[in-house]
C-alpha cells in the first residue's frame, strides 16, 4: 500500500510527538521514583540515628548490653521507640504498638513479635518480604556489641549488611546491621506515588492525542501547496503553459513554487520562440521560393524570354536559397551541439589575418575600409577548431559588409584581457538601437531600417557566431560602436595563457 505524503508527514509528526511524550513520561517517573526513594532513605537514616541514640542511653543506664540481651520486649520497644516499664522509663503495654505506621502490626502482632525467638522474626524473612511488601527498617535491624558479637540478630544474615555504629560519648559501644531489601514508604506516600503514576499516564495520553491533532493540522497545511504544485505540473504537461502556482512565503516550499513558476515561464517562452522560429523559417523560405516560382511562371508564359540573363537570375535566387538552407542547418547543428569540433592549438591572429585579407577585395568593391590591428605584441595560442574559428570571423566580417553604409569601414582589433583573447569588430553607421542590442544574437532577428533583408542577410550569422563562441568556452556581446555603428566584442580563452 502506497502512503500519501500527507499520511507520511502526519505519522512522522505524530511519532515524534509520541516519542517525546513517552520519553518525558519515563524521565518524570524515574525522577519522581528516585526522589521518593531518597526521601525514604533519608527517613530511614533518621530512624536508625534515633534507634542508635536510644540504644546508647540503654548502654549508659545498664552499663552494658546484658540487660538488653535478655529482654526481648525491651529490644523491640527500643526499636520502635515505645516505653517499656518503670525501670527503663518506658510505660507498660508499649509492646502492643511495635510496628511502624501502615505495616499492619496491631496489638496482637506486637505480642507475637515479643514472644517469638530469634531476630529478625520469621515474618520479616518469609516470602512476603519482597518488593511488593517491603518491611520497615525496625524489622531489618540487628545489634552487635563493640567486638562484633551478635546481641540481637542472626549471624548467618550478617554478610552483606550495612553497618551503623552505636556511640556513647564518642566511643563505639556497639553496631547496628541493616539487612538489604526494599525500603518501606509510608502508606500515604505509596498512595501518592500510585496517584502520580496514574496522572502521568493520563497526561501522556492527552498529550499524544493533542500531538495527533497538531500533526494532522500541520500535515494538511504543509501538503496543501504540494497539491497545488502537482496540479500545476499536470497542467504544464498537458500543454497549458500559462499555469502558475500561488507561491507565498520564503521557505523551501515558497522557493519551490517560485522555481516552478520560473520553469513554467521558461517553457512558455521557449514555446513562443519555437513558434516564432517555425513562422520565421517558413517566411524566409517562402520569399525566395515565391521569386523562383514567379520567374519560372513568367518564362513558361513567355512573358520573359529564356535567355542567359533569366538563367543567371534563377541561379542567383537558387544560391540565396541554398545559403539560407545551409545557414539554417549550421544553426540547428550548433544549437544541438552536434556540429563536430576538431580542436587543436591554433594561432588566432593568423586565422583572422587570412580571413580579413580574403574579404578585403569585397570591402573595397563596396567602398568600405577594412583594417586589422594586432595589439598582442607576441604570438598567442587557442585550443580551437580552425575551421569553426574562421567561420566565426567570416560571419562577423560578412555581417559588417552587408549592413555598413558605403564610405564607412570596419576596424578589427586583437588584444589580450587576462587569460582571454579579445577581438573587437567596430564598424561605422548605421548603428543599432540600444534596446535591440541584446536581441541581435537571436535567430532570424533583424533590426528595422537599413539593416534589413534588402542587403541579403537572413538574420542567422550572429546566432551561429554566438554558438561557436560558447562551444569554445568564450562569450560574445554587442555594444554601440565609437565609430557610430555596431561593436561586436568577442572573448576566447587562451591556451595556457600565452605562448613562451
Amino acid at each position: 500500500m502506497t502512503l500519501s505524503i500527507r499520511t507520511k508527514l502526519f505519522l512522522a509528526l505524530l511519532g515524534t510527538g509520541a516519542l517525546v511524550v513517552v520519553a518525558m513520561l519515563a524521565f518524570m517517573a524515574w525522577s519522581f521514583e528516585r526522589g521518593l526513594l531518597e526521601l525514604v532513605q533519608a527517613r530511614e537514616q533518621h530512624q536508625i540515628a534515633a534507634i542508635s541514640d536510644r540504644l546508647a542511653e540503654i548502654y549508659r543506664r545498664d552499663g552494658g548490653w546484658d540487660v538488653l540481651r535478655g529482654d526481648r520486649r525491651l529490644w523491640i520497644a527500643t526499636l520502635f521507640g515505645r516505653e517499656e516499664g518503670p525501670r527503663s522509663g518506658f510505660a507498660p503495654g508499649a509492646g502492643a504498638h511495635l510496628a511502624g505506621p501502615g505495616m499492619g502490626l496491631h496489638r496482637r502482632g506486637g505480642r507475637d513479635l515479643a514472644a517469638s525467638g530469634a531476630w529478625p522474626p520469621a515474618r520479616a524473612l518469609g516470602p512476603q518480604a519482597d518488593a511488593a511488601s517491603p518491611q520497615p527498617v525496625e524489622l531489618r535491624l540487628m545489634l552487635l556489641d563493640a567486638a562484633g558479637n551478635v546481641i540481637w540478630g542472626r549471624p548467618q544474615l550478617l554478610p552483606g549488611t550495612a553497618r551503623f555504629p552505636v556511640e556513647l560519648d564518642g566511643l563505639k559501644v556497639g553496631e547496628l546491621a541493616l539487612l538489604p531489601g526494599p525500603s518501606a514508604a509510608e502508606l500515604g506516600e505509596i498512595q501518592f506515588q500510585a496517584r502520580h503514576a496514574r496522572a502521568l499516564m493520563l497526561i501522556a495520553f492527552g498529550m499524544i492525542g493533542l500531538s495527533g491533532l497538531v500533526a494532522f493540522a500541520l500535515a494538511r497545511r504543509l501538503v496543501r501547496p504540494v497539491r497545488g504544485f502537482q496540479e500545476t505540473a499536470r497542467r504544464l504537461a498537458n500543454g497549458e503553459l500559462g499555469a502558475r502556482v500561488q507561491s507565498t512565503g520564503n521557505d523551501e516550499l515558497g522557493r519551490l513554487g517560485q522555481d516552478l513558476n520560473t520553469l513554467a515561464e521558461t517553457l512558455e517562452a521557449n514555446e513562443q520562440a519555437r513558434r516564432r522560429w517555425v513562422a520565421d523559417i517558413s517566411h524566409e523560405l517562402r520569399t525566395p521560393l515565391a521569386l523562383l516560382r514567379a520567374q519560372l511562371e513568367a518564362l513558361q508564359d513567355g512573358v520573359r524570354p529564356l535567355d542567359r540573363q533569366a538563367v543567371d537570375a534563377l541561379h542567383g535566387d537558387t544560391l540565396r536559397l541554398s545559403r539560407l538552407v545551409d545557414d539554417l542547418y549550421d544553426l540547428s547543428m550548433t544549437d544541438l551541439g552536434a556540429q563536430s569540433y576538431h580542436k587543436t592549438e591554433v594561432g588566432p591572429a593568423q586565422v583572422l589575418g587570412e580571413d580579413v585579407e580574403a574579404y578585403r577585395p569585397r570591402f573595397a568593391a563596396a567602398r568600405l575600409g577594412l583594417s586589422l590591428e594586432d595589439r598582442l605584441g607576441r604570438p598567442v595560442r587557442l585550443l580551437a577548431d580552425p575551421q569553426r574559428l574562421s567561420q566565426l570571423f567570416q560571419n562577423l566580417l560578412r555581417n559588417s559588409l552587408r549592413y555598413t553604409d558605403p564610405g564607412g569601414g570596419l576596424w578589427v582589433t586583437l588584444s589580450q584581457g587576462g587569460a582571454s583573447l579579445v577581438i573587437d569588430f567596430q564598424d561605422s553607421p548605421p548603428g543599432v538601437p540600444q534596446d535591440a542590442l541584446p536581441r541581435l544574437f537571436e535567430r532570424l532577428y533583424r533590426v528595422e531600417g537599413s539593416r534589413s533583408r534588402d542587403t541579403g542577410g537572413a538574420g542567422l550569422g550572429l546566432a551561429i557566431a554566438r554558438n561557436i563562441c560558447e562551444a569554445h568556452g568564450g562569450r560574445i556581446e554587442a555594444r554601440p560602436s565609437p565609430q557610430g555603428g555596431l561593436w561586436i566584442h568577442v572573448e576566447l580563452p587562451l591556451r595556457g595563457g600565452q605562448d613562451s
